[in-house]
């Protein structure tokens, strides 16, 4: 039926109730005797401007079925637009994970670091929101889409089971076809582009995870490297005395004193931490002679090796906050004396106390220099740092085994005073702390 038509049919249909209207006692009184109704045709373009055409009252209260198919588009429209906003909505989440993703990405120099630091201390870094995992995202997404398709389908068959295509003019049936694959098209062409978003996210995702792991297995085998040690030299007590403030009260002791010795190597690790001067190292005391052995660098007078009084200047630079091994070898013969520095032989010296034998059952002092046997320390010439492995020999080691210590390679304990912690006492406050002095000199390169 073509639009004139229908309104045809309207402008009849106003007729008949103008004309029932007529019939009844109001009727006569509201409208002036002998007047009547003329029915003149409109053009189709005032069908809208017009007065609008009432409904048409049917049996049983049902609609006629252009205002039912009216209000289905109206109601089809209106869900429309409710599955734009949904998809919208999903699209917006979908671009805040791609966001978070860059972000973490962008972080990169970190996140090695940061998701190795996370794994070992079990940390989390949400971005500042809830945790949200990307495949149960992306599954939501998944379901809602199929949900949309299912209301879709839903109103395909209400609209068949209510309105009888049949009955409808061809022209609206074709409309509301045209609409209908439209809005199918357009959700088929969103499915596809959140599948393509999905796919995209995963691999982005994947990629990530399998940079981080990469990062991760890095480091656990820089972790192991370091673990098996890069040295080979593991000290069979590992420890230092720690000797933190310039007092008189302040040191360490050796529990077992010297035998009388013809010649010796004194080596140890040290790290100064005052100035000017280090102060003394250690001293070697002994009734009659509080100075049988003593290295010492007082005020800004140069290193000096004290034996039975006597005086050697040493070429030794060892005042700049940093681990240094030093070396120390003499003889009675000539008094000859050799000073290593990091392995490397610096200076060397003769008639330093020569034929002169190194005195038995004194006292050996830690960070003091001794004015009598055991005692009569100077703040003055305290040691400030700390210190470890000091071991004394009673032979001149060999420059290649004195190397070979410096740089952690073997493992000599000293024959005579060997570094070991029941051997050690500290007094004053002064601390013993555990420490592998060589894997700690590598922080100070």
């Amino acid at each position: 039926r073509s639009p004139a038509g229908m309104l045809l049919v309207a402008a009849g249909l106003l007729l008949a109730v103008a004309a029932g209207g007529r019939g009844s006692p109001a009727a006569e009184q509201e409208s002036p005797p002998g007047s009547r109704f003329v029915c003149t045709s409109l053009p189709l373009d005032a069908a809208g401007a017009g007065c609008p055409l009432p409904p048409v009252p049917m049996q049983g209260g049902a609609l006629p079925p252009e205002e039912e198919l009216k209000a289905t588009v109206l109601q089809l429209r209106e869900t429309v637009l409710q599955q734009k906003e949904t998809i919208g909505s999903q699209r917006e989440a979908i671009r805040e994970l791609t966001g978070k993703l860059s972000r973490c990405e962008g972080a990169d120099g970190k996140s090695a670091a940061g998701a190795w630091k996370n794994e070992v201390g079990k940390g989390k870094d949400t971005m500042g929101d809830l945790p949200r995992d990307p495949a149960l995202v992306i599954e939501q997404l998944s379901r809602t889409m199929q949900t949309l398709k299912d209301r879709l389908e839903s109103l395909e068959h209400q609209l068949r089971a209510n309105v009888s295509y049949a009955a409808l003019p061809s022209d609206l049936r074709e409309m509301l076809q045209r609409r209908l694959g439209d809005l199918e098209r357009q959700l088929l062409s969103k499915v596809a582009e959140l599948e393509d978003e999905k796919s995209l996210l995963h691999n982005e995702t994947s990629a990530h995870r399998q940079k981080t792991e990469t990062a991760l297995n890095a480091l656990l085998e820089r972790v192991s490297e370091l673990e098996k040690g890069n040295s080979a030299f593991k000290a069979p007590d590992e420890f230092k005395v720690s000797l933190p403030l310039r007092t008189n009260y302040l040191y360490g002791k050796i529990k077992k004193t010297l035998p009388e010795l013809y010649a010796f190597t004194v080596c140890l690790w040290l790290r100064s931490s005052a100035s000017p001067g280090i102060g003394t190292p250690f001293s070697y005391a002994v009734p009659g002679q509080a100075n049988e052995i003593v290295l010492i660098e007082w005020g800004n007078n140069p290193i000096e090796l004290l034996i039975n009084d006597k005086v050697a200047q040493l070429p030794l630079f060892i005042s700049d906050g940093k681990w240094h091994h030093i070396c120390i070898t003499w003889t009675t013969r000539d008094g000859m004396w050799e000073a290593f520095q990091d392995g490397e032989k610096l200076g060397t010296g003769e008639n330093l106390a020569p034929w002169h034998p190194i005195k038995p059952g004194g006292v050996l002092i830690l960070g003091q220099e001794q004015d009598t046997v055991g005692g009569r320390f100077d703040a003055t010439q305290a040691f400030v740092g700390e210190m470890s492995q000091f071991n004394i020999w009673d032979r001149v080691l060999r420059a290649e085994d004195i190397m070979n210590i410096a740089n952690c390679s073997i493992n000599m304990p000293g024959n005579i005073i060997p570094w070991v912690d029941n051997n050690v006492d500290v007094f004053g406050g002064a601390t013993k702390w555990p420490v592998e002095t060589c894997e700690e000199r590598l922080l100070d390169l």
